[in-house]
């Protein structure tokens, strides 16, 4: 039966009085003291609920809740610390991999994200199914993914990085690539599952594996991602090893269009902002990962100003330290209110880069947004926790004092949060299974 979502505490469209959801869609948006013209409706009482549009994450790596806080890692910059952590990420194995990709969804739905785009990358022989790992998480949890088949088949001596183990050929990157589009990737409005083709970065990959890569998801109609532009060091590599800039470098390998979206976005100058919003490339704006890696503040209003879409991604949980997307909301707020003032950053842009930018971002009208027609993606929150006591705005109170925790997660019409839990998850399970995870990857390390 269609269910009425009926009067919200506040809610993020011109619907007073709530929105109808059926078959997986929004239908009906309620005025305020009205009723819907859909017959038969179930109803749930919202009168307690902020509703959002659920919030989307356009860059993650989940296999890194592994590593959080991990000590030869803290107080490095981006260089150094991959140093520091890839020797212990070589080792990820099927079962760690598992853990890792269920708590970073859990963690990401209990905040009030419905849509994760994950960028994963560690590709051994004795590791190729990690992709497929987070799909059969995914279903399980019902959480609706942007897989990144990540990709490195290059190690610089210069940089140190990436071990030999996760350096694979061309070849067998593509070919697995596209192996995971064939099996995966559902095109069209409503997917539940996609398939980005994501080579990792430009230290990491060759220019021609950049170009075999556009050609490969450009014939299966998927979106091309990236890391670009992060930290300095990234633009003296650059320059160094291309000649040129960044921007430069993304038009010469076929990827200044309007289907790649960026991780980071930091240290782009005016004339490659310029291009990249003609080109309507987008941006993952990861503002907690650039502030604990000390690597810059993304140009969010430059960038948009010139055409770019702009969303917000929590980043891994290495440099990161959580899979918080509401805590991410508030962060980018902050994050830009110092860079561009009060006047220039609202809470409703913050909420806007989390919603309907990082659906931009994925090459997604039907979600972030409440509209009749669009997927039922949904986030509701109470302000009853101490942090919202004395509270005007209860939209603007979600970002200000600081939500951490929805109560009610809808995805695809279904709930997938109920009162603050994961319905059929046994979270005492699966704490005990990832950190025995954890402490095997690191012991592995040490040897």
């Amino acid at each position: 039966m269609p269910l009425w979502i009926r009067d919200p505490l506040a809610i993020l469209a011109d619907a007073g009085g709530g929105v109808v959801v059926d078959g997986g869609r929004i239908v009906e948006l309620v005025a305020a003291g009205s009723h819907p013209a859909t017959p038969d409706c179930e109803t749930f009482d919202a009168s307690r609920h902020v509703v959002l549009p659920g919030l989307i994450n356009t860059h993650h790596h989940f296999f890194q809740t592994l590593t959080r806080a991990y000590p030869p890692a803290l107080d490095k910059e981006l260089f150094p610390w991959l140093r520091a952590l890839f020797p212990v990420w070589e080792h990820l194995t099927a079962d760690m991999m598992r853990a890792a990709a269920r708590v970073a969804m859990s963690e990401l739905l209990l905040s009030g994200c419905t849509t994760a785009s994950d960028h994963h990358y560690l590709f051994s022989a004795e590791l190729q199914d990690s992709v497929d790992i987070e799909v059969e998480a995914a279903r399980e949890l019902g959480m609706r993914v942007v897989l990144s088949r990540g990709s490195m088949n290059l190690r610089d001596d210069s940089v140190g990085f990436p071990p030999p183990r996760v350096v694979e050929t061309e070849r067998a990157i593509l070919d697995h690539t596209e192996s995971l589009l064939k099996r995966y990737h559902q095109a069209g409005d409503g997917a539940m599952v996609q398939i980005a083709v994501a080579p990792n970065s430009p230290f990491e990959v060759t220019p021609e594996l950049m170009r075999e890569s556009a050609a490969l998801a450009r014939r299966y109609g998927a979106p091309l991602h990236t890391h670009l532009a992060e930290t300095r060091d990234e633009i003296d590599y650059c320059r160094q090893t291309f000649d040129c800039r960044m921007a430069e470098y993304l038009e010469e390998v076929q990827w200044l269009e309007r289907d790649v979206w960026l991780a980071h976005g930091v240290h782009f100058d005016r004339d490659e902002i310029s291009r990249l919003g003609s080109a309507g490339v987008g941006i993952a704006h990861c503002p907690s990962s650039n502030a604990v890696l000390g690597s810059g503040c993304c140009p969010v209003h430059a960038l948009e100003a010139a055409g770019c879409n702009v969303g917000l991604g929590v980043d891994g949980s290495a440099s990161n330290d959580g899979s918080n997307m509401i805590q991410e909301v508030r962060q980018a707020f902050l994050t830009q209110r110092l860079a561009s003032g009060t006047e220039r950053v609202t809470h409703l842009d913050a909420l806007r880069w989390a919603t309907e930018g990082s659906a931009r971002c994925l090459g997604r009208p039907d979600i972030g947004r409440i509209a009749a027609g669009a997927c039922a993606d949904l986030a509701l929150f109470t302000l009853d926790e101490m942090r919202f006591w004395g509270s005007g705005d209860p939209i603007a109170a979600l970002v200000l004092c600081g939500a951490h925790r929805a109560d009610r997660v809808m995805v695809n019409g279904r709930w997938v949060v109920e009162d603050g839990c994961l319905p059929g998850l046994d979270l005492n399970d699966l704490r005990e299974q990832h950190t025995a995870a954890s402490r095997a990857l690191q012991q592995l390390h040490a040897g």
